[in-house]
């Protein structure tokens, strides 16, 4: 096993593959109670979700030799528990999920304000400032510069930083706006709000009728449809959002709907690796 797990957190976080799934569940029933699941059991909830025993055995394995799961016999069967690194991982994964509200609370008009731009020549640098940085939360209304009304980020941000601070030579301000030109014309550039607004009436329309048959798959469903929302919707203050704007509705269909569905999912949990 690898002595530094090496998936990134975008991996961890992103599309629908086996892998991603397995985040899913681990954050979701493993991690809680820091507790152990058989293969059977992701074999079984894996399926049901239309994912063949091969993926899930590969996303088992991979996500191990990254460093984030450990494994052991038990006769003939496999268990896994998260490690240390995987347990931090997804401790700081599902706190973001599960407390983000889709809008952001009293804003005292301040931006974190990031001037940051790497060469044309270096495109891994650029690359992975503009990953980082969005992944804190930030938005681009121009080349070079970054934005967020959330200077809280500041640490978030000082670490997507360092691993390009030489060649992107960063400086980074607390500002205010004092006039000219509108601020939602301005995130409208820095944000695809359009776009985020299309993924939260998706998500309503996909889980506000819906009757579930099954809480545990209905429980996976619902939070993997919900966790990418944290990191793609910069949580803007309500003075600076576009109208319609559905995501204080969407997290509270996904605080109803996790709520009604989670215990009955845990309990059958539990049931599968007993």
């Amino acid at each position: 096993m690898n002595a530094s797990p090496s998936l990134s957190r975008r991996h961890a976080a992103g599309s629908a593959s086996a892998r991603s799934l397995l985040f899913t569940v681990l954050g979701e029933f493993v991690l809680p109670a820091g507790e152990t699941a058989w293969t059977s059991a992701f074999i079984d909830v894996f399926a049901r979700l239309g994912v063949e025993e091969k993926a899930t055995r590969q996303a088992l394995m991979r996500t191990a030799a990254d460093g984030w799961l450990g494994s052991g016999r038990v006769g003939r069967r496999t268990i896994w528990r998260l490690t240390p690194a995987g347990q931090r991982l997804l401790t700081d994964g599902t706190e973001r999920i599960y407390g983000f509200t889709g809008t952001a609370g009293d804003w005292n008009g301040r931006w974190l304000v990031v001037l940051a731009r790497a060469a044309e020549t270096e495109r891994p640098t650029r690359h992975v400032l503009r990953t980082r940085l969005a992944r804190a939360g930030l938005g681009s209304p121009a080349p070079g510069v970054w934005l967020s009304p959330h200077v809280e980020r500041l640490d978030d941000v000082e670490e997507a930083l360092a691993a390009v601070r030489t060649a992107a030579d960063p400086q980074v301000f607390i500002a205010s706006h004092v006039e000219f030109g509108d601020l939602r014309s301005l995130v409208r550039q820095a944000w695809d709000l359009d776009a985020i607004e299309t993924n939260y009436e998706q998500f309503l329309a996909e889980f506000g009728g819906r009757q579930c048959r099954n809480p545990l798959i209905g429980t996976v469903e619902l939070v993997h449809a919900w966790r990418r929302f944290p990191w793609i919707d910069p949580a803007l203050p309500d003075e600076l959002l576009p109208r319609p704007w559905s995501g204080a509705a969407a997290a509270r269909l996904f605080a109803r709907r996790h709520a009604r569905w989670s215990a009955a999912a845990r309990a059958e949990w539990l049931e599968l690796n007993s």
